[in-house]
Parts: C-alpha cells; structure tokens; sequence
C-alpha cells in the first residue's frame, strides 16, 4: 500500500482526493500547510503539491522537498495554467503536473503512473494468492489464474486493501467506471465467478467474505497454527 501526501489548503479538494486515493487501495493523508507536511514527508511514497498555499511558497517547498527527497515523485496542483509555470516546475523537481479543476479519476491515474515509474508496479500477495500488476497475471499456491481483465481489476481492488469492506457501489466506480450504466448486481456475478475460480466457499471463506447488507471484503491472511513438538 503505497502512502501518498497530500499538501492542499482547501479542505474540501483534500477531502476528494483523499477518499479517491483511499477506494483505489492507497494511504493518503492529509496536510494543510508546509510545517505539517514535513512532519509527513519521511513516510510519504508521493506527494500532490498545491503551489497555492498560504504559509509557504510552493515552488520553495517543491525545492525544500527535493533537497531531502531527491527521489520521492511529486505531483504538482495548480490553479495557473500557462506553460512558463509548467515548465518551470518541471525543471525544478516537479515529476508531472495538473491545473485545477482537474478529474479526480485522471488524478488518480496520474498518481498511479507515478507510483510505476518511481517503484514499479507492485505484486500483492495475500494467502497464497500473489497479483501481478504489470503483466496482468495472478496465480494461487502457484498456480496460474485464468482471469478475465475484469475479473483481475476486482480481485485486485478488493486484495489492495485486505480487511476494508467495499459496498457494492464502490466496487462498481472502482472496476466498472462512474459511467457504468448496469446495476450493481453485476458485482455479485463476478464475485460468485471469482469465487469459483479461487476455490473459495463463501460459508467458509478463504478470501472473499460476504459483509450482509453491505458489500465484501478481502480476508486478511489467517494466522497459522503453532507446530507442536
């Protein structure tokens, strides 16, 4: 789970991006201002930085990451649109760059291609399960899991984030789109097909737990039994 800063004074806009990272699997967390960003900036895999903020300069806060964080992608929000700020802030530092309003969804992306490029994409591995997100493969106790494009961005959603229970609706936004015009029984016809294929009984589930009235969850991994000797 990859952890992503978010430095934006308007609460509302943090709150958006804040939930949008967290249903796609990442931690995000929230800071106001430079000083509580910094105290976030040794954990943080990424960072989204407002250049509008009112208790530092942006493009010196961008500068003052970079003198610690050489490394760390930073993702730069910003109301100005002209393209002497967007190349400047890509000669300072900046890895990519978005003008305000911007899509929460192409947000997301972005965010995710920066996490790729910087440390590749990653491999969940849950209970025997592992998902390979560059080249679309998944295998159980290893063995190969036949799964359609659909079926692996559900499995994949679902085991980002093992504990978190998904409503159905939440599911559908995250693997079908905001677009998707069918209903949200469409989850439960994939996870019954998911469930087949993992060999997974929902009685006794060793992934996918049904939450009744709510949607599902990815079991975290049981704990195994001492060996006696």
């Amino acid at each position: 789970m990859s952890k992503v800063l978010i430095l934006e004074d308007d609460p509302q806009v943090a709150q958006l991006l804040q939930i949008a990272l967290e249903q796609k699997g990442h931690s995000a967390v929230w800071a106001s201002s430079g000083e509580e960003a910094l105290e976030h900036l040794p954990g943080a895999d990424l960072l989204a930085l407002d250049l509008g903020l009112p208790d530092v300069d942006g493009v010196d806060f961008l500068n003052r990451v970079r003198s610690v964080r050489p490394r760390l992608p930073v993702l730069v929000l910003t109301a100005k649109g002209d393209e002497q700020t967007k190349v400047y802030c890509l000669e300072i530092g900046a890895d990519d760059y978005m003008t305000k309003p911007f899509s929460v969804l192409e947000f997301v992306a972005r965010v995710n291609a920066l996490l790729r490029r910087a440390y590749g994409a990653p491999r969940i591995k849950i209970s025997g399960l592992q998902l390979d997100e560059e080249g679309y493969r998944a295998s159980l106790d290893g063995k190969p899991l036949k799964l359609s494009k659909t079926e692996f961005a559900l499995l994949r959603t679902l085991a980002s984030a093992p504990g978190r229970v998904w409503t159905r609706n939440e599911l559908l936004e995250a693997v079908w789109g905001i677009d998707f015009e069918g209903t949200d029984r469409v989850v439960d016809v994939y996870i019954n097909m998911l469930r087949k294929k993992l060999g997974d009984d929902p009685r006794d589930p060793r992934f996918i737990e049904t939450m009744v009235g709510v949607g599902y969850r990815m079991l975290e991994p049981r704990p195994r039994n001492p060996t006696l000797s």
